[in-house]
């Protein structure tokens, strides 16, 4: 694997928890000295959900707005083995998603 990187996608809808993990892998592969690039914020993505409101008599139409907000990270690390199982080790929050490339 000399030569390669690993890309790893981060998301979630809290950014607290995401910056947390973004943070410990950056951590742990500064900590072995191999070399790190990120953590890259990506743009926020916005699911935005208009509802009509309970009508009351005969007024206007009044709509509720819900939006959740899905906030992206990108990192790339230099392929090392021992990062590897390391990075592999790393307790995750439930509500953030990581995802792991290959890279040649």
């Amino acid at each position: 694997m000399a030569g390669n990187k690993v890309r790893i996608r981060l998301w979630s809808t809290n950014v607290a928890h995401l910056s947390e993990v973004a943070d410990e892998l950056v951590k742990i592969a500064k900590k072995a000295g191999v070399e790190v690039k990120g953590p890259i914020p990506l743009p926020v993505k916005k699911l935005v959900v208009p509802l009509l409101r309970l009508p009351h008599g005969e007024g206007r139409k009044v709509y509720e707005r819900w939006e959740m907000r899905i906030h992206k990270r990108l990192l790339d690390i230099a392929a090392d083995e021992r990062v590897m199982r390391q990075i592999m080790r790393v307790r995750v929050p439930d509500d953030v998603y990581i995802e792991l490339e290959i890279l040649r």
